[in-house]
Order: C-alpha cells, then structure tokens, then sequence
C-alpha cells in the first residue's frame, strides 16, 4: 500500500508532533506552507492559544516582492518581531512534516536573524 503525499505528510507530522511540544517557556513556532502562501504560528500547547501568528497575506507584507523563498525569509522576520515583542525569545520549531528545505528553511533562518533562538 502506497501514501499519497498528503498521507505521508500527516504522518510525518503526527510523529514531530509526539516530540515537540509548546510549553509558556518555549512555545513552538509552526509552519504551515501551501502552494502560494506561507503561514507561521506560535503556540502555547499546554493553554491551546496562538501567541503571535504572520503570513504572506498580511497587509504589511502586501507589497514585498520577489520570489517565494525571499518572501518566506520576510515572514521569517516578521514573525521573529512579533514574538519577541510580546517577549518570547526561545521557541521549539515545529516544520509541520514539510522537509527543512527551501521556504521552510528560509523563514526559519529569517526568524533567527530577528533574534528568535531555537
């Protein structure tokens, strides 16, 4: 029997999830892409709450151009100010079964360069 590649996705998410866990300390910074726009949260699993959340769809990040991964790498930032304006610093990061590869990776590296450490 073979997975399609939502199936093997889920799967892959299923099992980061078991390890990495959002506490008030750390929470986890989550990362959803689909084909046009990429998603970044960060979440407080033990209180079940969004602390700070950025997109590409964000009216602040309306006229950046470029390609995707430049406009990841944006989020990136984006996502990094907003966390540590509401004073996380450490956050545990959560890929969401995606591979750390291309518009996963370029918004992680843009949140470290905000001053994000994980």
């Amino acid at each position: 029997m073979s997975l399609t590649k939502v199936e093997r996705r889920q799967r892959i998410k299923l099992r980061i999830k078991k390890t990495v866990r959002g506490t008030a300390s750390m929470p986890r910074l989550s990362v959803f892409r689909s084909n046009k726009e990429i998603y970044a949260q960060i979440i407080d699993d033990t209180k079940g709450i969004t602390l700070a959340a950025a997109s590409s769809r964000d009216k602040e990040l309306a006229g950046v151009k470029g390609t995707a991964v430049e406009i990841a790498a944006q989020v990136g930032k984006v996502i990094g100010e907003k966390a540590l304006k509401a004073g996380i610093e450490k956050v545990a990061f959560d890929r969401g079964g995606y591979l750390y590869h291309g518009r996963v990776k370029s918004l992680a590296d843009g949140a470290r360069t905000a001053g994000l450490k994980f």
